[in-house]
């Protein structure tokens, strides 16, 4: 796909992040941030929360100043905060099976129809698909509140045929729906991957949809007709046509709006391996940096504890953010306070109804003045006595039970992410490192409650915990400095002769001893030729994924068929200006 123009220092970029408790726009010019604003998310109204965060910008530069921003690159947590709180929408999952595995042992979710049929690993059919009973089970599922399908093969990478008519019979059954073909999101053969893949892609397509409906009409409205770009969770932006059949490649915008906003801010993300803490309003995200360069996950995304195809950075999301509730709960020896993961609106501090983390942080820092006041302090005092007196215990005490409990999961998550990241070779960004054992040596805080809780969260890691400027839109300096990407797919089939990129409608012909190697090398030329065309010279680039598998070609002769994906390396289109 095309990447749009190189980005340059005269550049006017917008972008525009919006999150589980606020939404957030920074205007760059000239890699200098001339304008930011924060709105609080309204969920029952999106584009109200588009329109008062660009109005501010607009206030700030100038309303004819909208019109000439030539790119607006979009992150959101609303996505991965839905699937944290267990919030994304119940999916009909369509599967057909065939030999090997049986996939009750990963099947997802309570609304599962398993086709009879199958094909084999050359993706022949070896038993038609019977598709007696799916209306049927469609129909079913509809009635207990199911908008969305994903239709799975085991082998549909090397023959779409089952996923495809599976498909046909959902849409048959409900024209309305969102529909998911597994073979469409990746083609490795992996089949619980590529059923969590779908999966999760159909979870998350509402949330998705109404979040890119409100931006565009939005922007429209306020005349802004600039090329509009989504992060994706390898740190990546890909225009909006790209991105919206596909919810789950950008399920971690907002963590990976994150990791370029601390690459933007962060001076010394290359002097020590760093700890990136993005703390929202609802949730904490995780990720590592060594050597400068985030690491990458490369095993696939994982969502609610299931690995996918999505290629992503390493981040890890949990329920402990600024509003995160405080709630009693039955512990073994009596009442505990738990905090998160759940969120239902401001502190009390700022209004809202129930006790959050920040109101337990605003009484610690009252006493003490370790870090900073937010809010009505009296407000979250009062609310933690009340806490308090349900565990027999003052407000001081309620609150030192609710933020150690917050540091305790915050330390478990890091622990549980520095161990996984070690378990393998690291690859980041830039290269494959070799096994070593990576600890974090310092932290970078951003994120609203940054200043709340630095100097805790210091104590509870031993670490330095620095407050990277501008912390509280971190992300939306991160969306709006990233580099467009361009990814293309390349197929080529030796029996056939041919090498096809769908992408940019090439197609030429290949030596019938073409090796992987010599697909993924015309791969690398293709793109940089492309990116050349689009006025792209500097930006690097790489092969993300390659494979290769035998086949029988028309003539009954062996043959090879090969896959290749490449992309423009994630990273910062230009570096930020600070005065």
């Amino acid at each position: 796909m095309p990447a749009g123009h190189a980005m340059t220092s005269r550049d006017t970029v917008l972008s525009i992040d919006c999150g589980g408790t606020h939404t957030d726009a920074v205007c760059v010019r000239a890699g200098r941030v001339e304008a930011q604003a924060k709105v609080a998310t309204r969920h029952d109204n999106l584009p109200l929360s588009i329109s008062e965060v660009l109005d501010e910008i607009a206030a700030q530069i100038g309303k004819d100043a909208l019109s000439l921003v030539q790119r607006i690159t979009l992150g959101t947590t609303l996505l991965v905060n839905a699937a944290v709180q267990g919030r994304l929408d119940p999916v009909g999952l369509i599967l057909s099976a065939g030999p090997g595995l049986n996939p009750e042992r990963f099947i997802i979710g309570d609304h599962v129809s398993i086709v009879p049929g199958g094909l084999d690993h050359r993706g022949v059919e070896v038993s038609p698909l019977d598709t007696a009973s799916l209306e049927k089970d469609v129909a079913r599922m509809e009635d207990e509140g199911v908008s969305t399908f994903a239709c799975v093969g085991k082998f549909s990478p090397r023959n779409p045929l089952h996923e495809e008519r599976m498909g046909e019979v959902v849409k048959r059954a409900a024209p309305s729906a969102f529909v998911t073909l597994g073979h469409r999101l990746g083609g490795e053969l992996n089949f619980p991957r590529r059923m969590a893949t779908a999966y999760y892609n159909s979870a998350a397509y509402r949330l998705h949809r109404d979040f890119l409906d409100a931006v565009s009409d939005v922007l429209a409205q306020k005349g802004c007709r600039a090329d509009i770009y989504l992060l994706k969770a390898d740190g990546g932006a890909i225009p909006l046509s790209a991105a919206r059949p596909c919810p789950v490649q950008s399920m971690l915008s907002g963590p990976a709006a994150s990791v370029m906003g601390a690459l933007a801010l962060d001076d010394h993300i290359g002097d020590k391996t760093t700890l990136l803490l993005d703390m929202g309003g609802t949730t904490t995200d995780l990720a590592f940096f060594v050597c400068g360069s985030p690491v990458l996950d490369r095993d696939g995304m994982k969502v609610e504890g299931r690995r996918t195809l999505i290629r992503s950075l390493a981040t890890r999301s949990i329920g402990i953010g600024g509003d995160s509730l405080l709630h009693v709960e039955k512990g073994d020896s009596g009442p505990v306070l738990e905090t998160g993961p759940v969120r239902e609106g401001r502190a009390l501090a700022f209004g809202g109804a129930r006790a959050t983390l920040l109101d337990a942080l605003n009484v610690l820092n009252s006493r003490d003045g370790m870090d900073q006041l937010a809010g009505d302090v009296a407000a979250s005092q009062k609310g933690l006595a009340e806490l308090g007196a349900i565990l027999g215990v003052d407000a001081v005490h309620a609150a030192e039970m609710a933020v150690d409990n917050a540091m305790a999961k915050i330390c478990a998550a890091i622990e549980g992410m520095t161990e996984d990241i070690n378990s393998r070779p690291i690859y980041t960004l830039r290269e494959l490192k070799e096994y070593s054992d990576v600890r974090p040596e310092r932290v970078c805080l951003v994120g609203g409650p940054s200043p709340c809780v630095q100097n805790r969260l210091s104590q509870a890691l031993n670490l330095d915990v620095t407050t990277l400027p501008m912390a509280d839109v971190a992300n939306a300096i991160g969306a709006a400095l990233t580099r467009p990407s361009a990814i293309i797919q390349v197929f080529a089939h030796t029996g056939k002769r041919n090498l096809i990129v769908p992408e940019l409608d090439v197609t030429e012909s290949l030596p019938s001893h073409a090796s992987l190697p010599y697909v993924e090398e015309r791969a690398l030329a293709i793109l940089k030729d492309n990116l050349a065309r689009n006025g792209i010279m500097n930006y690097p680039i790489q092969v993300t994924q390659s494979e290769l598998f035998a086949v029988l070609a028309d003539n009954g002769a062996s043959a090879k068929d090969m896959r290749v994906t490449a992309q423009v390396v994630p990273g910062l289109a230009t570096r930020l200006v600070r005065s």
